[in-house]
């Protein structure tokens, strides 16, 4: 498989990067064998390999030519290249693409490269990090954008901007958000901002088990404990492992929250409304109509003005036998809600296979009030 048509697949994939040290980060994994590696991230769901061959990342070509060995993924030569006979290096070590750095390239250079790659048949991943790169990459008809969230410059992250070029992309390009992404949440981020693919690298080296992690970012359901109204429920259920925690802003419920309350950047936030929607520092919408003075029983997610999923609820104060049934056949990213609990979570998953889980109700001793445990377990239930 093409390295394009690997990213391009339904969902969010992930490319997996070997590197042993970084200048941003310092050492990471200096014994890391990229054999050894490439065969744990395949067997863990990786779409493609990113493979470091610069000596200041502790790479070189014979670690591309190792992973090429053990893997069929397709693989990115990544370095700083300039020069054609630099991808014609990469080529005969097995590279399935390369990546162009528009920080180092003019326009001229970037078509003679990108023209060279075409001939040599490797896929080309041309990497903005600014507003005036990105129009370049996409002037250039370049097929895979990258977006990257750190400033080669300073090695600062700014995902918020790189997630506001990543919406910019045109639909019919392959996007892959680059640098900063540690958890599920951040990496759904980049998911619902156009990313078709992220690429993770420190996150993966860093951790004890890399494959494991790699499992863990780009695994589904995502977890969402809505109804909160206390800054000790949104420590407990981020300190669980949620991914989305929900403030009800909605008037009519008991479960209203005051504000959008403090949340880290490893998580999402998500402001709920009915009907009416106020400007809140969420990161996204969930909004229902108001039918007969109540919330409808469905509601969209929203990222800004563009609905990125759908969420599917009971009915108001009543129940639905057939509710899983009827969320398992709808298309696009659907987050399940009503009746969800520890105890249920999973069969409910099995069954819909949603993209997202959301529960409130279930895990209170009272409007509003979250138990500790229930929320532990129910978050354990769903990753299961």
């Amino acid at each position: 498989m093409r390295f394009r048509e690997a990213l391009d697949a339904p969902g969010l994939g992930s490319i997996a990067e070997i590197k042993r040290r970084s200048p941003s980060a310092g050492e990471l994994r200096g014994d890391a064998d990229p054999a050894q590696l490439a065969a744990q991230f395949a067997a863990a769901g990786a779409a493609a390999l990113s493979v470091l061959v610069d000596a200041r990342f502790g790479g070189s070509i014979d670690d591309l030519r190792a992973a090429r060995a053990a893997t069929e993924l397709p693989i990115l030569g990544k370095g700083f290249f300039t020069e054609e006979g630099d991808l014609d290096e990469l080529e005969a070590a097995g590279a399935d693409a390369v990546l162009i750095l528009l920080r180092d390239v003019d326009d001229a250079r970037a078509r003679a490269l990108l023209a060279h790659a075409r001939g040599l048949g490797l896929d080309a991943l041309v990497e903005a990090h600014d507003a005036d790169e990105l129009e370049r990459a996409i002037a250039l008809d370049t097929e895979i954008v990258g977006v990257n969230a750190r400033d080669l410059g300073t090695f600062e992250i700014d995902r918020r901007a790189q997630l506001e070029l990543v919406a910019r992309v045109p639909s019919d390009r392959v996007v892959v958000a680059e640098s900063g992404v540690h958890t599920r949440a951040q990496g759904a981020a980049a998911e619902l901002a156009g990313a078709d693919a992220i690429l993770v690298g420190t996150a993966l080296m860093r951790a004890p088990d890399p494959s494991a992690k790699l499992t863990e970012l780009i695994s589904r359901p995502l977890v969402k404990i809505c109804g909160l109204t206390r800054q000790e429920d949104v420590d407990v259920a981020v300190d669980a492992g949620a991914d989305l925690v929900g403030f009800i802003l909605a008037r009519e419920t008991p479960r209203r929250a005051p504000r959008v309350l403090d949340v880290p950047d490893t998580v999402l936030s998500v402001a709920v409304f009915v009907e009416e929607v106020e400007e809140t520092p969420a990161d996204l919408v969930q909004l229902y109509a108001r039918e007969n003075g109540h919330r409808a029983r469905h509601a969209a997610l929203y990222r800004g003005g563009e609905r990125v999923a759908s969420v599917v609820d009971l009915p108001w104060l009543r129940e639905d036998p057939l509710h899983w049934e009827g969320a398992a056949s709808l298309d696009g990213r659907v987050m399940l809600a009503g009746g969800l609990s520890p105890n249920n979570v999973r069969d409910a998953i099995e069954a819909v296979h949603p993209w997202a889980v959301d529960a409130s109700s279930s895990l209170e001793t009272a409007p509003g009030i979250k138990d500790e445990a229930r929320v532990r377990a129910f978050v354990e239930a769903a990753r299961c």
